[in-house]
């Protein structure tokens, strides 16, 4: 699709439903995600919150036209690949797609640069029109550990071409950091 089209699209689904309260709206939000797909810098230094912009990698792509987070959909529909800090030491993959045909829930897999995976499901009563919450799958070894690994991630759109994804990590149970991006569509 071109970005416009992806743009008309995001539109439909901000003005479309206010609450996304059930998992019958699983495929609502696989739609909604996919409608992020495309390529997004880092927004400028003032717009940041946190330090996740201010060191390593990300600091290296902050007031550059380099692409900072990508999303691209894969596999004649049925996937959406997130690619955060491409090309960097740092880059992570996050897979995202509905977990069977019937789309019950959608699946997201965070490819981390803490060198684990955590698997993830989307948290329709915590989402929104315009926020995207995925939290870690509690049937899972990685959530249930003590290992340090991302337990929880956020996408919430500020306007159509302003996006905030949080990564939330765990550790011993506990959240123990939240790193925050905000990205402009390029």
């Amino acid at each position: 699709m071109k970005l416009t089209t992806l743009s008309a699209i995001s539109a439909i689904f901000l003005l479309g439903f206010s609450t996304l309260a059930s998992a019958n709206n699983a495929k609502q939000v696989y739609d909604w995600t996919a409608t992020l797909a495309g390529d997004w810098k880092l927004g400028p230094a003032d717009m940041q919150i946190g330090k996740a912009t201010t060191k390593g990698p990300a600091a290296k792509l902050m007031n550059t036209d380099g692409t900072a987070m990508s999303f691209k959909v894969i596999g004649r529909g049925t996937t959406i690949q997130e690619t955060l800090l491409p090309g960097t030491k740092k880059e992570m993959v996050t897979m995202y797609h509905c977990y069977d045909k019937q789309c019950s829930w959608v699946k997201a897999t965070h490819y981390c640069a803490k060198k684990n995976q955590p698997e993830m499901k989307a948290a329709p009563k915590e989402s929104s029109a315009s926020k995207m919450v995925f939290n870690c799958d509690m049937n899972t070894e990685l959530c249930n550990s003590d290992d340090d690994h991302v337990h929880k991630i956020t996408h919430e759109l500020m306007d159509n071409n302003t996006l905030k994804t949080t990564y939330e990590s765990y550790k011993d149970g506990f959240s123990v950091k939240k790193s925050s991006y905000i990205f402009v569509r390029k």
